[in-house]
């Protein structure tokens, strides 16, 4: 199922909104998380300084504590596209790279899979979940339900608005703008919001389908569901935004929706490149 399962190294810290342009400035000039001066460099506690460098490399912005092209595109000094991070694309982008990088593995498999069978949860059903997974792909000895709770704690701070603030900082979590994941009243239960149309800009979930898709030249719809699933569509809306992409990207694509069967067919000889859509829509985009 996975080649591992992570769910620890943010030390119970959520990713803040700074954070990764903290760590990215950082390590850009060749600084190192491991030496004794980063907690004074970086100016945050010892633990904060492992869930940085944790945050920096779940959401693909590094690789062996080096900046990743994306993350250059993105945070770079001089050219970066959102450097401060003020587009909600930009957000959505994170999310996305939090669900498919897999260094996160709980973020995966609450969007991918568990919203498949289920929009609400709780802790405890999330945590026998992942029980199950790990026992099906024989890994059940790696379980550790205390580990995941905590993990679970973490992500439900990253998505949702605070109960109790106690300060701003309580608002500081990275994708909580984003309004994926709701809770009632107890704080206990918490529900995917796929109410009305989602602020998911098309050329971010067009990035999405090329990042998940493969090499084929025919996109299944199973997969163009699964992308839905990351950004918590209903089936009308992915079927919405693929037709805006047959017709904003005619080009390059063509939707099909021939006898039932719904796919997204790739034109022969025509190619698009994941920063050809970023540039695409950060050019529009009121950063």
């Amino acid at each position: 199922m996975y080649k591992k399962y992570v769910f620890s190294g943010h030390e119970s810290f959520p990713c803040r909104m700074l954070w990764p342009i903290k760590g990215y400035d950082y390590i850009v000039e060749n600084k190192n998380f491991n030496n004794p001066n980063s907690v004074v460099e970086l100016g945050v506690g010892k633990n904060m300084v492992a869930s940085i460098r944790y945050w920096l490399k779940a959401l693909g912005m590094t690789e062996q504590d080096k900046p990743t092209e994306l993350a250059n595109y993105l945070f770079g000094k001089e050219h970066g596209k959102d450097r401060y991070i003020e587009s909600l694309g930009t957000l959505w982008l994170l999310h996305l790279l939090f669900v498919i990088t897999q260094e996160a593995t709980l973020y995966n498999i609450l969007f991918l899979r568990y919203q498949k069978e289920r929009k609400q949860f709780d802790k405890e059903q999330i945590q026998n979940y992942v029980k199950r997974l790990m026992t099906e792909d024989d890994k059940q000895k790696q379980f550790n339900a205390n580990t995941v709770g905590k993990d679970f704690n973490v992500l439900i701070q990253n998505y949702t608005q605070p109960s109790n603030p106690k300060s701003y900082e309580d608002y500081s979590s990275l994708l909580i703008d984003l309004n994926l994941i709701r809770h009632d009243k107890s704080d206990k239960v918490f529900t995917f919001n796929i109410e009305g149309k989602r602020s998911v800009p098309l050329e971010i979930f067009f990035y999405a389908i090329l990042m998940m898709k493969g090499d084929d030249g025919a996109v299944a719809y199973d997969t163009l569901q699964n992308v839905g699933l990351v950004f918590c569509m209903t089936d009308i809306e992915v079927i919405e935004m693929m037709k805006r992409i047959d017709c904003e990207y005619s080009d390059y694509v063509q939707y099909s929706d021939n006898s039932g069967i719904r796919q997204l067919l790739f034109k022969e000889g025509k190619k698009i490149e994941l920063f050809d859509l970023l540039n695409r829509y950060y050019k529009n985009a009121a950063v």
